[in-house]
């Protein structure tokens, strides 16, 4: 038998032999008084065990407690355990294509998805993922940690790349290089198959470098146009295209090995490949340990200290045994999280009541309304409003009213009584109708002569503003026709004088606008001839400017390379750089 924590034996046991030495060494308080002969003659014969073979027990107990912490075992044997994996690489497609709408919300969010559904499946694998179009990007290298990898995997979009189409055989020479050339490769592709009809290369390449690819098709065959992230739509030759699923991709799949699968909206078609891959997959071995077996033996000691601690307590007298009880009854109540209310409330609720009775009003609003917040007690919430009210703050009085909630008819119709009254206090005409319906709620539920009387004269109060309303707007019609009248009057009489004197000046001015127009228009003549060489000058600067703005091809393609060099996402680039042919009539997606 061996001790797999040994450090409890040699940091606890010297201690607890120490205090309970010192504790059976002391003498019983009556021995320091009277002999042992006077005691044996005074005791009268008891059940309960002296106080040496008590703290013996607890000495005992302590002993097998802290055994029983360091864990003792017996040796079963070796075990030999191997860490084997299928290292599994996705390859996400990335390309303008994949944001085809045909599958919700679109193919790429869509291949997501199925990517980490995978990763969430596949916790015994090794796991990476590398984005492509036409060059290779690695996102994560192969992992245990599938949540770091689905992390990196949730942040990819077609915006991270500056480069359009999709090439499988980057993405193969990647996987070749990256792993040893003995081993067994599997690949799983996410794409909706590009538009390659023919993938001979890629089948040859990916035999001769031991490379099993498995293809899940993301797309349909009816297809959708490509929107880019501008609203636009992706055209070629001056026709939006319409991009659809390349079945012809399923040879790959299967002409190396794997398997091809077109995607379905439910998460089996993930499933059914994860399957397929392990059944294929020659899983490689990672690791090799060898790990001891144990017998567990703790619990053994546990229960002899749990049989010493009966048999102390057991003989302990009926006083001191119901103290223990007491005890006992007091953590179980301290140590319950689920009471609703605290078990010292009512000392909070009587600090409320004598700041009520007191005037302090603000005070005892804020215990009232912290009880009911805790408790959630209707009674709470309306003893807060009743001193919110009396602290004339209506509107927070109205809040807790309208959270009080009673199944007792008596309070539910003080509350909505107490309701209406604060309403009224708002002294506004919205206000006043919901006063008239709290007391109308609150006499359904019991007759109340005060109530009744509210009622009614927030009734007689209502009737009042409509009449004096109607009132007004009578009183504003009279004077508004008044005015009319006397305008009419005043306008005739001074109608004549005015029309004498508009004669006038408009004969003088005439006068003076003929003079300027002759003398702004031997201006405009002389300056015309200037000002139309000038725009021709600002013209030719502009149109130079224009010129010079515009960037060559050669220049635009530099640009991009730039950007590519100096992006700090977290994708890497894997491709050597490659000088390519591109043809006029080359696809844009």
């Amino acid at each position: 038998m061996s001790f797999l924590h040994p450090e409890f034996l040699y940091y606890m046991l010297p201690p607890l032999f120490i205090l309970f030495g010192l504790l059976l060494t002391q003498k019983e308080s009556h021995a320091h008084f009277f002999s042992q002969e006077v005691m044996s003659k005074l005791r009268v014969s008891a059940n309960t065990l002296t106080l040496k073979a008590r703290n013996a027990l607890f000495l005992l107990m302590g002993f097998f407690m802290i055994l029983a912490l360091a864990q003792p075992v017996i040796e079963e044997g070796k075990v030999e355990i191997k860490a084997k994996s299928a290292d599994i690489m996705i390859a996400m497609d990335i390309s303008d294509s994949m944001l085809a709408s045909d599958v919700y919300p679109n193919r790429l969010e869509a291949a997501k998805q199925k990517a980490l559904t995978l990763l969430n499946q596949a916790q015994s694998e090794r796991v990476g993922v590398v984005a492509f179009a036409k060059n290779s990007y690695l996102v994560s290298p192969l992992s245990f940690d599938t949540s770091a990898v689905a992390f990196l995997l949730r942040q990819l979009d077609t915006s991270s790349i500056t480069e359009k189409g999709t090439d499988f055989l980057s993405i193969l020479d990647v996987l070749s290089k990256a792993q040893n050339i003995k081993d067994k490769k599997y690949l799983l592709i996410l794409s909706d198959g590009g538009d390659n009809s023919d993938f001979s290369k890629e089948i040859a390449f990916a035999k001769k470098h031991n490379i099993v690819v498995f293809v899940l098709g993301i797309a349909t065959q009816k297809g959708a146009p490509v929107k880019l992230q501008d609203g636009t739509f992706i055209k070629h030759n001056g026709d939006i295209i319409i991009s659809k699923l390349n079945e012809n991709i399923a040879d790959l799949a299967t002409k190396t090995g794997g398997v091809y699968i077109q995607s379905t909206i439910s998460s089996d078609d993930i499933k059914a490949m994860l399957k397929e891959i392990t059944n294929v997959s020659d899983k490689k071995e990672l690791k090799r340990e060898e790990v001891q077996k144990y017998i567990p033996l703790f619990y053994y000691p546990l229960l002899v200290a749990i049989f010493i601690f009966l048999i102390a307590t057991s003989s302990i007298s009926r006083r001191k045994s119901a103290n223990t009880l007491s005890v006992f009854t007091l953590l179980f109540l301290f140590s319950n999280q689920h009471v609703e209310a605290g078990i010292l409330d009512f000392l909070e609720l009587k600090k409320a009541k004598e700041a009520y009775e007191e005037g302090r009003f603000d005070e005892s609003a804020n215990i009232y309304k912290k009880y009911a917040n805790e408790s959630q007690k209707g009674e709470g919430y309306f003893n807060a409003g009743n001193a919110y009210y009396k602290e004339k703050k209506y509107k927070e009085a109205i809040e807790a009213y309208n959270k009080a909630i009673f199944e007792d008819s008596d309070t539910k119709a003080k509350n909505l009584s107490n309701l209406g009254n604060a309403y009224v206090k708002e002294a506004k005409q919205e206000s006043l109708q919901k006063a008239v319906e709290s007391y109308e709620k609150s006499l359904e539920i019991k007759e109340d002569s005060d109530t009744r009387q509210n009622l009614e004269e927030v009734k007689k109060l209502l009737e009042r503003q409509e009449q004096d309303s109607k009132d007004k707007k009578e009183q504003d019609k009279e004077q508004d026709s008044k005015d009319k009248n006397s305008d009419k009057k005043e306008d005739s009489k001074d109608g004549e004088k005015k029309e004498e004197k508009q004669k006038q000046e408009d004969s003088s001015e005439k006068k003076e606008e003929e003079q300027k127009n002759q003398a702004d228009n031997n201006k405009t003549n002389k300056n015309s001839k200037d000002e139309l060489e000038k725009l021709d000058k600002s013209n030719e600067n502009n149109v130079s400017k224009s010129l010079d703005a515009n960037m060559s091809d050669a220049e635009e393609r530099k640009w991009i390379e730039q950007l590519n060099n100096s992006n700090s996402s977290y994708m890497y680039k894997l491709n050597d750089e490659k000088t390519k042919n591109t043809q006029s009539n080359e696809k844009p997606w």
